[in-house]
């Protein structure tokens, strides 16, 4: 059966779900459940994502890949190619001889770090698989790819390093230019940076009175795997070239195209229209935005590219991939006084926009929510023949979360007690709130007592408790653990002047303006460029309260350079807790833009008004006058005060002074079947406090997707290569992504300690179900098992390595070295090695 789009449209608006949204003028809009003004479009088919475009004359363009991880280009034959039909055109690196522009790196996190060139096109040498060695033209998508095939090319294989373990030994080089694999070292010491205490001293006075607990954990690494592959389209054939492009970043792409290119910015308009997804994998400027950028500014002509998923999949950037070793010292009673993080960090064959920046992130997170009296951050990055690597939803902050809340569970096991108890313990109590870690951080507000409370409440974690003891006690072959995660984050990523300092190539800044249309409609403009968090429903909330005007009359515009001018996009939990914030300031600057309207037209002094519910009212009177009336009276302009301008529209930029640092307690219950090694999610809670929630709706949504993607990372999602460099989960029939059917019911809620940073009193939510879940989930599986012996299993916990470990209990099996993976060389990441940098965080 076909159903129409007129037929859906019918179907959405009389959805059942449609009682989800107040009706207008039935109380403030914020904290309302509205459903998203977006998915009406989104769900019948009635918008446009890049690959929906279509351009007089448009051409389309298929890269030619590399299937070597690291090889010499010896020659490339494109005649098979060129005469093939509707074939316009095949290009390689050397018809762009003045170069395509390049990928840049925008966070060098150390002066001497090593950042290889990452062209576009590739002419001498490829450093992985997927790099694009040529370009095919033709008239259809199909042809272009077909043709594609028939372009020759020879390759001289060069030895090839793909493990950053491996790589640290520089026996093997990434880029033999280079001399070593080794691209940066950083470091965050408390006694060096006045924070706390001396490290190594707290562990050695441990080891002489106290406990030490020694962990080496592995992140996998993951693939972002959004739901809409990358596309671009340009037309260079106006005054200005116009790309559109599948990207979070339409901002930070024009600025980096005109800054490699050489083409002045104001002919630059990059446009990201609907986008379906990006999780971090569209933070890029990427090969295939420059190339067919180039291409059609060669040929004059409109060109589209769109990725396979496989193509997808190789050369989108990856995630994770970490080496951890933990040092833990803490008093026999439980009080931790130190903790040592050393890290090795695999950026792949290139240093990616943020990538090296995005493991220096955890320095400040690995400490959570504890009050360590001393500390040390050590990171290692190098650079392998893989896919590059770069932020991946949590980006540091998962990484950081997981081993920390992993040693944790360690020293509660080491000393017998229940891993909540130790928690509370060591966590900063709410009264002791602003907090300065010993990291250096000032965490505003939290109360980590309140969400623990009622996630215990909600889990029912005393009555599991005592159940996993009677299955202990009569050896049921399905064990049942519980998985503990209390964590926080540092999101917003915004404050320039930290920022700075840390060496970031942008701001952190975010901009709005708002527009009153003569017409009484409202247009907000905001800088952040949504990839499906729900902004154009949550701005519209809150501009309503803020401006009194109903929710449906306002339109929130994003995404296009031309029209949103100013703005440093959509990332690191930044939207609402910066770019709303900016919105709200805009909204400030016209009530107090239009007092002196309101003064002029009801002739009263502006100290004798008031706003309330959008209009202005003479106090102690019934006189007033709405604002939208104010806009129409200045669009007219007829009689308005000599001392003011025409119009009341604004502007706001927004630049915090911190992060803003939410925080929860995520409980998970797992059975795990000793005989087969198969486990079962049998509930998870998860309290998190964000703030002040503007949609209920949204956040729910956000807390069930990250909920989701954080227990993949734990029990399936894993990229893989093989000897050779290539990716063998190169589809999604072998990268397991989970569906609906493999997760459960969660039962999420919240507590409430506003922000302080921004007058919503907000925090971000996007990336918090994942940075809580993963190490919940496997505390779950390995609390299972820990009476066998078992004190880890290296992700993701198939049911193959489960059964293994259990095979191999009381040998060190939760070894990471014992479950097939590389050592942990000891010192490899605090020994100042090879070509190294330090940075002190502040």
């Amino acid at each position: 059966m076909t159903v129409s789009p007129d037929a859906l449209v019918e179907i959405a608006e009389e959805s059942p779900q449609a009682d989800l949204t107040e009706p207008s003028g039935a109380g403030p809009e914020i904290g309302n459940r509205r459903l998203r003004k977006e998915d009406q479009r989104l769900i019948t088919g009635r918008t446009k994502w890049t690959d929906n475009i279509v351009l007089p004359g448009m051409l389309h363009l298929a890269m030619v890949r590399s299937p070597f991880a690291h090889a010499k280009i010896t020659s490339i034959d494109t005649s098979g190619a060129q005469g093939l039909p509707n074939v316009v055109a095949v290009f390689t690196a050397a018809d762009f001889p003045d170069g395509m522009g390049a990928c840049a790196n925008a966070w060098p996190i150390t002066p001497e770090q090593v950042t290889p060139d990452h062209l576009p096109m590739i002419g001498e040498r490829v450093a992985c698989a997927g790099e694009i060695v040529a370009v095919v033209v033709a008239r259809s998508a199909k042809e272009a790819r077909d043709a594609a095939e028939q372009v020759d090319v020879d390759y001289e294989e060069l030895p090839a390093v793909f493990d950053a373990m491996e790589a640290m030994k520089d026996e093997i080089l990434a880029h033999p230019d280079k001399g070593t694999n080794k691209s940066a070292f950083w470091k965050l010491d408390s006694k060096e940076a006045g924070t706390g205490g001396d490290v190594d001293e707290a562990i050695a006075k441990a080891r002489q009175d106290g406990v030490v607990i020694e962990r080496e954990f592995r992140q996998q690494r993951l693939i972002p795997a959004f739901m809409e592959p990358r596309s671009t389209v340009v037309d260079p054939t106006g005054e200005q070239v116009t790309m559109w492009s599948a990207t979070q970043i339409p901002h930070i792409l024009r600025f980096l195209i005109a800054a490699t290119t050489g083409m002045p910015e104001s002919k630059v308009r990059v446009i990201a229209p609907d986008v379906g997804g990006g999780f971090g994998g569209k933070l890029q400027t990427t090969p295939e935005e420059f190339i067919t950028l180039a291409v059609a500014r060669r040929l004059g002509k409109p060109c589209k590219y769109t990725e396979t998923r496989s193509e997808s999949l190789i050369s989108g950037h990856h995630g994770r991939d970490q080496y951890q070793k933990l040092t833990l010292a803490a008093e026999k009673d439980g009080t931790v006084t130190g903790l040592k993080v050393d890290l090795v960090a695999n950026l792949g064959a290139y240093v990616a926009i943020v990538g090296g920046g995005v493991p220096v992130l955890g320095a400040w997170m690995f400490n959570s929510i504890y009050k360590f009296p001393a500390y040390q951050f050590n990171c290692q990055t190098v650079l392998t023949n893989t896919t590059w690597v770069d932020a991946y939803r949590g980006a540091g902050r998962p990484e950081a979360t997981f081993g920390i809340e992993r040693i944790m569970d360690e020293l509660a096991a080491e000393l017998g007690r229940d891993p909540l108890e130790v928690r509370e313990q060591n966590w900063i109590k709410h009264e002791e709130f602003p907090f300065t870690s010993v990291a250096g951080m000032t965490y505003d507000s939290g109360n980590y007592e309140a969400a623990t409370a009622r996630a215990k409440e909600l889990f029912g974690y005393d009555a599991l408790r005592a159940e996993q003891a009677e299955r202990r006690e009569r050896k049921d072959p399905v064990q049942l653990g519980i998985g503990v995660s209390t964590f926080t984050e540092m999101c917003g990523l915004a404050p320039s002047r930290v920022l700075g300092s840390l060496a970031y190539g942008a701001g952190g800044w975010e901009h709005a303006s708002i527009r009153m249309l003569p017409t009484g409609k409202v247009e907000v403009i905001t800088g952040t460029s949504p990839h499906g968090q729900g902004h154009e429903t949550a701005w519209s909330q809150i501009v309503a309260d803020r401006l009194g005007v109903p929710f449906e009359d306002v339109e929130v515009l994003h995404g296009d350079t031309a029209v949103a001018y100013k703005g440093l996009d959509t990332y690191g939990s930044r939207s609402l807790v910066v770019g709303a914030e900016a919105v709200v300031r805009a909204a400030d600057k016209v009530i107090e833009k239009a007092k002196g309207f309101a003064a002029h037209m009801l002739e009263a002094s502006e100290d004798d008004l008031e706003f309330v519910g959008g209009r202005y009212g003479v106090k102690g009177t019934d006189k007033g006058v709405g604002l939208t009336d104010i806009a129409l009276a200045t669009f007219a302009s007829h009689d308005y005060p000599e001392h003011l301008e025409p119009g009341i529209d604004a502007d706001a930029t927004f630049d915090p002074d911190n992060f803003s640092f939410p925080h929860g307690t995520h409980l998970c219950a797992m059975e795990v079947d000793t005989e087969t090694g198969q486990s079962r999610m049998r509930s998870y809670v998860c309290v998190d406090d964000i703030g002040h929630i503007i949609n209920p709706l949204i956040v729910e949504g956000q807390i069930h997707g990250g909920l989701v993607q954080g227990i993949a990372q734990a029990l399936w999602e894993e990229a893989i290569f093989d000897e050779n460099g290539t990716l063998v989960t190169g589809s999604f029939v072998d990268y397991t992504l989970p569906t609906a059917a493999d997760t459960i019911s969660f039962v999420t809620e919240n507590t409430v300690s506003p922000s302080t940073t921004n007058t919503l009193g907000a925090k971000g939510v996007g990336e918090a179900g994942t940075i809580a879940s993963t190490p919940a989930v496997v505390n779950a599986i390995v609390d299972a098992l820990r009476p066998m012996g078992i004190d880890d299993v290296v992700m993701p916990c198939t049911p193959q390595r489960v059964w293994k470990a259990i095979q191999t209990a009381g040998d060190h099996s939760g070894d990471v070295a014992a479950q097939a993976q590389p050592h942990f060389d000891e010192g490899a990441a605090n020994a100042d090695p090879g070509v190294t940098g330090e940075g002190n965080g502040q």
